[in-house]
């Protein structure tokens, strides 16, 4: 039976991030963004032609929009490039961004990484409770879709945040929210994450141990993890697993 490795002992509870770190499913944000961000740059380029390169998948995915609700991500990315919008316009681009994730989703599906799947049951086996946190609002669909919704004791969603007023990462109040509900208080409780916006909110909200997951695992991705502050950066959740026992 596989065992929590020695940075998870001193934990009474685990909260996950979703997209990036439970499914598949960044890639699928990151595309309908580009999508998105691409067509309204052809519409409406910015004065400065330096700033009308298409979106980056990765670059301005990480800094911009992961982790981060649509209109938050949709704001913070079109004032990167310097364009002058409304409150209209970043509703109409993230909701054009919506349409786009949906349609991909429902096409393509979504799978869970195994790695992730493996730690989750471990942390249930060892009688610690779980949680998926989200800014999206199509987590719970996520985590139905990619048959792992049952491991999860709490999911806070996009939906919940929204209801409840919580404001947005790199603000902790989504996880700080997941946490409570587990039962268990931040300085004891573990977050996941693979967004910089999320790892400065487990930073903020004073969480026993930060996990930062490093999917891109090019360049500088690690360093800047830590540097947002991860306590520990990691490819894949198995990494916080032992080798079996018997």
């Amino acid at each position: 039976m596989e065992r929590l490795a020695p940075s998870l002992t001193d934990v009474r509870a685990v909260v996950f991030d979703t997209d990036g770190v439970i499914t598949d499913s960044a890639r699928v944000h990151a595309a309908a963004w580009k999508e998105a961000f691409d067509a309204f740059l052809e519409a409406h380029p910015p004065e400065d032609p330096g700033q009308r390169r298409p979106f980056d998948v990765q670059e301005d995915y990480l800094r911009f929009v992961d982790g981060r609700s649509r209109l938050d991500g949709a704001a913070a990315f079109l004032a990167s490039r310097a364009v002058e919008t409304s409150d209209d316009t970043v509703r109409a681009v993230a909701a054009d961004k919506e349409e786009l994730f949906t349609r991909r989703l429902r096409e393509h599906g979504v799978e869970a990484f195994p790695g992730t799947v493996r730690l989750v049951r471990a942390l249930r086996r060892a009688g610690l409770p779980v949680a998926a946190a989200s800014a999206s609002r199509h987590a719970g669909e996520l985590l139905t879709r990619a048959g792992v919704r049952d491991l999860f004791d709490v999911l806070v969603d996009g939906g919940e945040a929204a209801r409840l007023g919580l404001p947005g990462k790199p603000e902790p109040d989504l996880f700080r929210t997941a946490a409570d509900r587990l039962g268990v208080p931040a300085d004891r409780a573990a977050v996941v994450e693979d967004a910089l916006a999320g790892v400065e909110a487990g930073k903020r909200g004073g969480f026993a141990l930060v996990v930062g997951v490093d999917r891109a695992a090019s360049g500088d991705s690690a360093d800047r993890l830590r540097r947002h502050g991860a306590d520990i950066v990691v490819r894949d959740l198995a990494e916080l697993l032992g080798e079996e026992s018997t």
